[in-house]
């Protein structure tokens, strides 16, 4: 059975994936509402499972009912090479987004995601922090630099 939260964020991501732009605005009143929960719910879901790191922004307005506005940022494999490119350290959570977000913008494979999500471990990465994070930020740009560099270039 699926959590509240799991339900707000499907409801959530099937209005971002109706919207011809890829952003909605939504009253945190009224989806606490819909699902029956205090509007903190909404709050959670939103700052938890809509990240830049997954690929949304939001922003929030103060008074007239709680209004939101949550944005699907669009993101280019080149943009993604960049972005890593400058990260000197990285911890699991942040990495497994990046490469869920990947996945989820059809940049990498299934079996893709599977292999980087193994790497990124620390159980796998069996070394102290901060040299662990140093470590797992120079594996993620090797593995994606190779896997979204343009297809002539491979």
């Amino acid at each position: 059975m699926a959590s509240i939260s799991d339900e707000i964020e499907a409801y959530i991501r099937h209005l971002l994936a109706q919207s011809e732009d890829g952003v909605i605005e939504i009253q945190r009143a009224d989806l606490a509402g819909r699902f029956d929960c205090v509007p903190s719910q909404i709050t959670y879901v939103l700052m938890t499972r809509f990240t830049p790191e997954r690929g949304y922004l939001v922003e929030g307005r103060r008074g007239g009912g709680g209004g939101i506005k949550v944005l699907q940022l669009v993101t280019e494999s080149q943009e993604i090479i960049e972005a890593i490119s400058g990260l000197e350290s990285i911890d699991q959570t942040r990495a497994l987004s990046i490469i869920e977000r990947l996945y989820e913008a059809e940049h990498i494979t299934d079996r893709e995601r599977a292999l980087l999500s193994a790497a990124m471990r620390r159980d796998v990465l069996n070394i102290g922090l901060p040299e662990r994070d140093r470590l797992r930020a120079r594996i993620l740009q090797a593995m994606l630099t190779m896997l979204l560099r343009p297809k002539e270039a491979n």
